[in-house]
């Protein structure tokens, strides 16, 4: 039996979320089109009758002194030092750069075994060789699967070559679970996730999402939440609202339809827009948000 933690690092928009939700075979990690849409450490758990790989899905490493990056790049590279195995993930259509320097800094000397993926494979790209011979060089000893997420390409060796290189051990969690995030955080990501995709340019980083409460009602057949959606200013606070409130109704519409596919009830959702000037300057709400 085999049972490993396993970090997933790699640039922003390299595919990790993408990734996680293919290995577990279920929505564990929101994804849009911007990148550093992932903002915590999402643990995706991964239970056969082989054993079980517990994947922590990380913040994009961008490679920036901003405050809120700074504590992204923390989060992405915090659990390196502690887990059975790391798998480095690289969009196989980008130029290796700085960023992907400053992760092989950062992985080339730990203890765990090591993979590596050249991600979106199912997309032109004439990169690759560049990019075999970049890992080659610096990671010479660490296997390197050529997958896609998306057409499922290289998902089952790559699968295999985890548990292969997994430690044996006894499962971390009962077998019903494919993640362990609490539902407000949950509810909370999928309602990001959901605006992210409907606005623009600077918004989706400039918001986040809070869970102001959850209650089951009708004895338990539905479930109400009422959150808010917070930016930076006013400007951003009428595009996320829309003409005639276009577009915190389909922003709604969408992470209801999406909630109740996680959630055993039928989810109604209180939605508002707030503005929480410079949020992202601000350690204590920083310190809450990302962990």
């Amino acid at each position: 039996m085999k049972s490993g933690v396993i970090s997933i690092i790699g640039r922003p928009s390299a595919g990790k979320s993408t990734l996680v939700n293919t290995l577990c075979g279920h929505k564990v990690s929101i994804v849009a089109e911007h990148p550093q849409t992932t903002r915590n450490v999402i643990r995706g758990i991964v239970t056969e009758p082989r054993g079980q790989l517990v994947l922590l899905d990380t913040p994009g490493f961008h490679a920036s002194d901003k405050k809120l990056n700074l504590y992204l790049k923390a989060a992405a590279t915090q659990s390196l030092p502690d887990v059975d195995l790391v798998l480095y993930v690289i969009d196989s259509t980008r130029a290796p750069g700085e960023e992907e320097q400053q992760i092989v800094n950062r992985i080339a000397g730990l203890a765990a075994p090591l993979v590596v993926t050249l991600a979106k494979t199912d997309l032109e790209s004439r990169m690759r060789e560049t990019l075999r011979s970049f890992v080659r060089e610096r990671l010479p000893r660490a296997p390197i699967c050529e997958i896609s997420a998306l057409t499922g390409q290289g998902i089952d060796a790559l699968r295999d070559l985890l548990f292969e290189r997994a430690p044996a051990g006894e499962p971390l969690y009962d077998p019903e679970f494919y993640t362990d995030q609490p539902p407000e955080f949950r509810a909370a990501e999928i309602i990001r996730e959901q605006a992210s995709w409907r606005v623009r340019e600077e918004v989706p980083h400039a918001l986040y999402v809070d869970i102001e409460d959850m209650e089951e009602r009708n004895t338990g057949k539905s479930l109400w939440i009422r959150a808010v959606i917070a930016v930076e200013r006013e400007s951003q606070k009428g595009i996320l609202i829309g003409k005639g409130g276009s577009v915190i109704h389909d922003i709604r519409v969408g992470a209801q339809r999406e909630l109740a596919a996680i959630f055993p009830y039928q989810v109604s959702l209180d939605l508002r827009v707030k503005v929480q000037p410079k949020w992202r300057q601000d350690d204590r709400l920083l310190k809450r948000l990302i962990y």
